[in-house]
């Protein structure tokens, strides 16, 4: 079956679709990947999406629009890469753009529940392509107790459960998650949760200070110096000692979040390359203390392979302290790239997949990851 996962991430940068051929296996499915293409947002649809994510309040129409809007941009993307790699889809998996994300149960109107919406009018790309779309993943685990994320370990269990090397598979989005898996573990042993900023702070501050999208390469922040006041004050933040189950995003590390880091650099009359290289250090400090105090403690082995996909694994600046703090806690840091799977497709990969599980009544979340009661299956099917 020829499958296409769509994925768009807390960066709100743009869109990552992945081809993957995939089959039955007798333990795990077999994937392949056919095609990967990456589409960014224009400036004014990244507009939208950012004033959606950050506005306390906004209009009924404007929310509307932007559901349409961006299953336009997602049926566009699917489409084209299916033209260039000449390839005929058999269904379609698209996560959407996550708007909202409240895993934990808060009031409203008279009632607590936890809540989540990921919008882009997947009925867009079934009526484009005429190809069942599968979306809307989140909920069924939500309502099975869990937090709705992350999802992404079933792929990566599927992918690089070894026999004899214990691994961790992180991925540095906007928020930067995790999964690890012990060597020989069953999928029930998977320890998998947010570890927190990814790219988020690093972005917000490369276009605020330097007028730039992203900082290339990590280029801006290796000219600076961390700012260890403002880091160790920074690394106290509560979410950091949750135990996960846990999942984060715009909410705690957003751009109200950022703006106040920035603040407290400044205090230090520091450089704007400063000010970066310290957010660098955030993301890769909680990264590597999660894996310290929630993960080591249960890994049956010290020597670990340590996979980085997504934008930070771009970034040589966070790539190279993160070289720093694992390597000598027995880990071997590799790129996703070095395994066969682009670090930038891994989390579309993941959609096509998850989308797969739910066209064969499979289920698509793993309850050791999410803290869901159950295994469900995920998403909601539209047809073209």
């Amino acid at each position: 079956m020829t499958v296409a996962g769509l994925m768009s991430g807390t960066s709100a940068d743009g869109i990552d679709v992945a081809v993957v051929r995939i089959a039955p296996g007798r333990q795990r499915p077999r994937l392949t990947l056919l095609a990967h293409e990456g589409f960014p947002y224009s400036a004014a649809l990244r507009r939208a999406v950012l004033a959606a994510m950050n506005a306390a309040s906004t209009a009924t129409a404007e929310l509307a629009r932007l559901n349409w809007r961006l299953g336009l941009a997602y049926a566009d993307a699917v489409e084209e890469t299916a033209r260039r790699h000449k390839l005929r889809l058999d269904l379609v998996g698209c996560h959407g753009q996550t708007l909202y994300h409240q895993p934990r149960a808060e009031s409203y109107a008279g009632r607590r529940f936890a809540c989540t919406w990921q919008a882009g009018e997947a009925q867009a790309i079934a009526a484009r392509l005429r190809v069942p779309v599968v979306s809307n993943f989140r909920p069924a685990d939500i309502f099975a107790g869990g937090q709705g994320a992350p999802l992404v370990p079933l792929l990566d269990y599927a992918l690089f459960a070894d026999g004899k090397r214990g691994r961790v598979l992180q991925n540095i989005g906007g928020i930067a998650n995790l999964t690890a898996i012990p060597a020989s573990a069953g999928s029930d042993a998977v320890i998998a949760f947010d570890t927190g900023p990814g790219n988020m702070m690093i972005d917000w501050l490369a276009q605020e200070l330097f007028g730039k999208p992203f900082d290339r390469n990590g280029a801006l922040a290796g000219r600076g110096v961390v700012l260890e006041p403002v880091l160790k004050a920074a690394l106290k933040n509560r979410y950091f000692a949750r135990k996960p189950p846990r999942t984060a995003g715009r909410e705690q590390f957003g751009r109200e979040y950022a703006a106040e880091f920035l603040k407290a650099c400044r205090r230090q009359s520091a450089r704007d390359e400063d000010a970066l290289a310290t957010a660098t250090a955030l993301t890769a400090e909680s990264i590597a203390r999660s894996y310290r105090r929630f993960v080591l403690p249960k890994m049956k082995e010290r020597a670990v392979d340590y996979i980085v996909s997504g934008g930070g694994a771009c970034n040589r600046t966070l790539m190279s302290m993160l070289w720093r703090l694992l390597v000598p806690i027995g880990c071997t840091v590799q790129t996703s790239e070095e395994f066969g799977w682009p670090a930038a497709a891994k989390e579309a990969v993941a959609f096509a997949l998850l989308a797969w599980q739910t066209w064969h009544r499979l289920p698509g979340n793993m309850p050791a990851a999410t803290g869901a009661v159950r295994s469900v299956v995920l998403g909601q099917v539209m047809y073209g």
